[in-house]
Formats: structure tokens, C-alpha cells, sequence
């Protein structure tokens, strides 16, 4: 098996992550993978906390939060693999799941990113992600195919492709990363994993799902179902995705849109429901959008 570079991103989050380690130490050896543990906004030094859980570990510690694109960012740069899987700390993988997803992107050289079926580590019969429907770019909005229904194999022998990648487990090639580019910085969290996938798009390539294999995952850790930062970087992020991605018509109709419509429709439910915090955090995301440009925020990267 081709070396392969798991890179996760800890956020306060260190039991979490030892048990994505263990997993990954169940079935893979050092030889096979490397894992990359970005630790995330942290001034304790824990790479001896980590280290004992796995035999190739590569500590990578910011002081400063980068948030979610920026530190897999850090990871990517220090990867040595050939292929680069993705992972969020708070994932757990089965035996093979890296071996049917590299032959997946072996078989098929237009596939850029892939990512695997989701099941809800609570709920293990339970899917949360078998692909996304095309993005509808005048109303920013698309669904998420096969979430909540109960895994009874009807995605086991299915690869195919999708409107969108999902960023808690997504693998590609470095090749093609050097081609495609980092994620950009400038979303933080929540929607970077969707702009990643118009960078390869904009190469050439296909993202694509399978269902060969899975990944469980503890959906929500580390936000929360509801809170402050998750309704902010959503709805700031879903009109910076739009202002990134299309032309100027599409933007100016999409911003009508979500201005005058969406949003206000958003924080009505929100303040009749008595959530003002969250009210309050919707509407900064929305004028952030008319405060700041769209230019990215991304470094280069050099193969070690």
C-alpha cells in the first residue's frame, strides 16, 4: 500500500483524538501511514500525550486557532504521503477503509477528492453522508443524500460521483493537491471542504463518494448542535462560498436573495424561538460579507 498521511486537527480535544489513533493502530501499520496530529490553538506541548497511541506520529503544534482549513493546511505541508487523507479528530475507521479508498482513486484517474459513507458513531446503523446533490448557486443551498436513514448496505458496493466531498473524511492525491492548491484560511470553519472541491473541479478532476467502506463519526463535538461560532461561520461562509465561486450576476442575485430573504427568515425563527445570542451571531455573518473582500487566504506549500 502506498504511504498514505492522515492528517487530523486536535482542538482541546486530546481523549478524542487518542481514540481516532487507536483505531487507526488496530489495523494499519507505521509503515503504511504516517498520521499528522495538528494541535490546534494550544500553548502545553502534547505531542507525549499522542505519541504512545500510534508508531508514526508527526506533531505539528499552533499556538494560534488556525481553524479547520487552516490547520489540515499545516498538516498538508509536512505530509510525506503520496496519498492525503483527511480525518476530523472525532472519526473512527474500520479495517481497510485506506486500502478501498486508495484502489477506488486507483481505478479512476478523474477522481480528485473522495470521500467514504458516514455513519453516526452513536447510532452505527445510522447514516449521515452518502454523497451531496449539486449545489443550487443562486440559492447557495443543496442536500445531503442518504442522511438518517438506517444503513441496511444500500451504498456497500456503490461509488459515484457528487456535488461535494465531506470534510470530515476525504481523501486525494498529492499530485493533484500540488495542482489544486490548500484550502483557503479565509472561511475558518464550515465551508472550505465545498470550496476545495471547486479548486479540483477547476483542474479537471470529479468528486466522487463511496460507499465500499466507511467511517463513523461523533458528529458535533466540537461546536455543538447549536452555538455562537457555528451559526456565524455558516451563514458568513455560505455568502463568501457564492462571492468566491461565481460570476458577478450570480453573486449580486444570490446576495438579494440571501439578504432580504434568507437570512432575515433565519434570525426571525431564531429571536421568536428566544435564541438572541444566536440572532445576534446570524446577522454578524451576514455583514461581514459587506465589511471584508474575498480574497483568499492560503500559503503555498513545498513537497518534503
Amino acid at each position: 500500500m502506498a504511504l498514505t498521511s492522515i492528517i487530523t486537527v486536535n482542538f482541546h480535544q486530546t481523549d478524542v483524538t487518542i481514540d481516532l489513533l487507536k483505531s487507526i493502530a488496530k489495523s494499519y501499520l507505521p509503515s503504511q501511514v504516517e498520521v499528522i496530529v495538528v494541535d490546534n490553538g494550544t500553548i502545553k506541548n502534547m505531542e507525549l500525550i499522542f505519541r504512545p497511541h500510534f508508531g508514526n506520529i508527526k506533531y505539528i503544534q499552533s499556538k494560534e486557532n488556525t481553524g479547520f482549513a487552516g490547520g489540515n493546511n499545516l498538516g498538508i505541508r509536512q505530509a510525506k504521503g503520496d496519498y492525503i487523507f483527511l480525518l476530523n479528530n472525532d472519526t473512527e475507521i474500520p479495517a481497510g477503509c485506506i486500502e478501498t479508498m486508495i484502489a477506488e482513486m486507483e481505478r479512476n484517474e478523474k477522481i480528485g477528492l473522495l470521500s467514504p459513507l458516514l455513519l453516526y458513531f452513536d447510532q452505527k446503523d445510522l447514516v449521515q453522508y452518502a454523497g451531496y446533490t449539486p449545489l443550487n448557486y443562486l440559492t447557495g443551498r443543496n442536500a445531503c443524500l442518504g442522511q438518517f436513514e438506517k444503513n441496511i448496505g444500500q451504498y456497500a458496493d456503490k461509488s459515484y460521483p457528487t456535488g461535494f466531498c465531506h470534510g470530515a473524511a476525504v481523501m486525494c492525491r498529492k499530485t493533484d493537491l500540488l495542482k489544486a492548491g490548500l484550502m483557503d484560511e479565509t472561511y475558518f470553519l464550515y465551508y472550505e471542504e465545498l470550496d476545495w472541491c471547486e479548486k479540483f473541479k477547476r483542474i479537471g478532476k470529479q468528486i466522487w463518494f463511496t460507499g465500499k467502506t466507511y467511517v463513523y463519526h461523533k458528529e458535533s463535538i466540537s461546536v455543538g448542535k447549536a452555538s455562537p461560532i457555528k451559526t456565524y461561520f455558516n451563514v458568513r461562509n455560505r455568502m463568501l462560498f457564492i462571492r468566491k465561486n461565481t460570476g458577478w450576476v450570480n453573486t449580486i442575485l444570490f446576495s438579494i436573495y440571501y439578504t432580504f430573504i434568507a437570512c432575515p427568515k433565519a434570525i426571525l425563527k431564531l429571536l421568536f424561538s428566544k435564541q438572541f445570542a444566536l440572532a445576534k451571531w446570524a446577522f454578524k455573518g451576514l455583514i461581514w460579507n459587506y465589511t471584508h473582500g474575498k480574497k483568499s487566504r492560503e500559503l503555498g506549500f513545498r513537497v518534503r
